[in-house]
C-alpha cells in the first residue's frame, strides 16, 4: 500500500473547480512528495508485468515520443532535486538512470512518478497516440489508445458535446512553453494506485464504499516541434 500522509491543500482548491478549469503551472511540473521512490518502483513492477497493457506507442507517433523524452531530460537538467553522473541522471532517492533512446517510456518511468499521455490533432479532435499509464483509475489505455478526446471520455456522465467542445478549443489553445493544471479529487474503496476498469464495468466495483480519498494532479503541456500535448498525471492517494 503506497499512501501519502496528507492531501495537499491545492489539491482540494483546485478539484473543487468544474472541468475544465485550469491554472497555470508555477515552478516545476514534475512532481517529487514522500512516496516517490515507492511510486517509482510500482510503475517499474507494473510495466514488467503488464507490459503493453500500461504502456503503448501508436505507429507514427515515434517522434512526438522522442520530443517528450528530450524535453523531459532537458526539464530535469534544469531541476535542483536531480543530479548528473556521468551521462546517468542521479534520482532524488539516489538512483543512477542511464537514459535509453531506445526504449523511452522504459526511462521515463524511472525517473517521474507521473502517468503520461500524448494527444496529437487528428482532423478535428486530438488523439491519444501514446503513453505510459500504470496508475489508471477507472479505465483501460487497450480501450482508450488511438481513440480522440470525445471517444477517450465515454463512458463519463457529465462529459456532453458541450464539454466536449470546450476541451478541445482548450487543448487548441495550449501554447508552448505555458504548462497549465488542474486537479479533481474522489473516494475509492481501495488503495491500488493501478486501477483499471473496462467501460462495461461499474464504477461502483472500486468506489462503492469509499475509504481513500485519491487526486489526480493533471498537467497539460505543449510539445513546440512536433505540437503535441503532453497530459501528464500525478497521483496522490490517502486514507478518508
Amino acid at each position: 500500500m503506497i499512501l501519502q500522509d496528507h492531501m495537499p491543500e491545492e489539491l482540494r482548491l483546485a478539484a473543487a473547480n468544474r472541468l475544465p478549469k485550469m491554472a497555470p503551472v508555477r515552478g516545476a511540473w514534475v512532481q517529487v512528495d514522500g512516496t516517490y521512490a515507492a511510486q517509482i518502483a510500482e510503475r517499474q513492477r507494473l510495466a514488467a508485468l503488464h507490459g503493453e497493457a500500461v504502456q503503448r506507442i501508436e505507429p507514427g507517433a515515434e517522434d512526438a515520443v522522442a520530443e517528450l523524452f528530450d524535453l523531459v531530460l532537458d526539464t530535469l537538467a534544469d531541476d535542483a532535486r536531480f543530479g548528473r553522473a556521468g551521462t546517468a541522471i542521479v534520482t532524488p532517492d539516489g538512483r543512477q538512470v542511464e537514459p535509453d533512446r531506445g526504449k523511452p517510456f522504459e526511462t521515463l518511468n524511472a525517473l517521474l512518478s507521473e502517468d503520461l499521455c500524448l494527444l496529437d490533432k487528428r482532423g478535428e479532435e486530438h488523439v491519444l497516440i501514446a503513453a505510459s499509464l500504470c496508475f489508471p483509475a477507472g479505465w483501460t489505455l487497450a480501450q482508450k489508445i488511438g481513440r480522440p478526446l470525445m471517444r477517450i471520455h465515454q463512458p463519463v456522465p457529465p462529459y456532453d458535446d458541450d464539454i466536449g467542445r470546450r476541451v478541445q478549443r482548450f487543448f487548441d489553445g495550449v501554447r508552448p512553453g505555458q504548462p497549465l493544471w488542474r486537479a479533481n479529487l474522489h473516494g475509492y474503496s481501495r488503495p491500488d494506485l493501478y486501477l483499471p476498469l473496462r467501460e462495461d464495468e461499474p464504477k461502483a466495483k472500486i468506489s462503492a464504499t469509499p475509504a481513500y480519498w485519491r487526486s489526480e494532479r493533471q498537467t497539460v503541456l505543449r510539445l513546440p516541434r512536433t505540437g503535441a500535448v503532453l497530459f501528464a498525471i500525478h497521483t496522490v492517494v490517502v486514507a478518508a
